[in-house]
């Protein structure tokens, strides 16, 4: 049983004739007669029942009917949607994200893929809650942490690991924690967006401690927490790529090591997988591939 035996079958029940059938597929009413006949000797049953005046679909014709329909646009949806991810992004891509991550990374995503895509311009909007994506015109939107239950897409992009870090001159004059308990007597930098905890949960090769410190300065500004952090207030947590430039300068270290605050995962989130057009479809891509870590 091949695809075409199946469309001319489909076309036959659909013009109920054969030489409607022709007509519709550019065939010869014998052509068509043939791949029939082909096709119920492969099945071994009567498709249809012809007669000089008319012809019926048997029962079995009706059942391979409906099945042949559903496998037609199967193929069919296929056919687009590997169409759609050949095509070339174009139109307007609709971004939102939030202000922190949008300061640290998609920034440089957005330009990387206006360079790669002329045809495409993009709208970002840095917010502090999560828009509605179908409600508000959005095509896509980079969300940290947990995703709530919905009927949206996601995609994962990676993850951020985070540790605690202060300047050695902070360690210098406060000492360094040892364990999570040490914490109690340190003064830190809090960050207090959302996902915040008042207490610190610290991980270590399957152990987990509860730890508060001496909260110095409490703030919504991921930024903040850095400037603060190099500016010897406290010890903050950050997240390693962040960290890094300044570890290798110097102007940081990373304390109470092994123990490590919770990853905390990036989604690309979208509306619908289904027909995923190639403007998002790239964009997420780019994404991936960009993701620090």
């Amino acid at each position: 049983m091949t695809f075409e035996q199946l469309r001319v079958f489909v076309k036959v029940v659909e013009a109920g004739s054969f030489t409607g059938a022709a007509t519709v597929l550019a065939m010869q009413a014998s052509n068509v007669s043939r791949v029939i006949a082909q096709l119920e000797a492969e099945l071994g049953v009567t498709l249809l029942e012809r007669t000089t005046r008319k012809q019926s679909v048997t029962e079995a014709g009706r059942a391979v009917f409906e099945r042949a329909t559903g496998v037609l646009a199967a193929i069919e949806d296929t056919v687009h949607v590997t169409q759609n991810i050949k095509a070339a992004p174009q139109g307007v891509l609709r971004i939102t994200c939030g202000v922190e991550f949008g300061m640290n990374a998609l920034g440089t995503w957005v330009r990387e893929y206006l360079a790669r895509y002329p045809h495409v311009s993009i709208e970002v909007e840095y917010a502090s809650r999560e828009l509605d994506l179908v409600h508000e015109g959005f095509d896509l939107a980079i969300r940290a942490g947990p995703l709530p239950e919905s009927r949206l897409a996601a995609r994962k992009l990676g993850r951020f690991d985070y540790a605690l870090y202060a300047t050695p001159g902070y360690v210098q004059r406060q000492g360094e924690p040892s364990v999570p308990n040490d914490l109690t007597a340190c003064p830190v930098v809090v960050f207090t967006g959302p996902g915040s905890r008042h207490l610190w949960t610290l991980h270590d090769a399957g152990s987990t401690a509860k730890a508060q410190g001496l909260p110095r300065l409490r703030v919504n500004s991921g930024s903040e927490v850095l400037n603060a952090v190099l500016a010897g207030i406290g010890i903050g947590q950050l997240p390693d790529f962040i960290a890094l430039s300044h570890e290798k300068a110097r102007e940081l270290i990373r304390v109470l090591a092994p123990w490590r605050p919770p990853a905390v995962e990036v989604y690309a989130v979208y509306p619908s997988n289904r027909y995923l057009t190639p403007k998002v479809r790239r964009f997420v891509d780019l994404a991936c591939e960009r993701f620090p870590g």
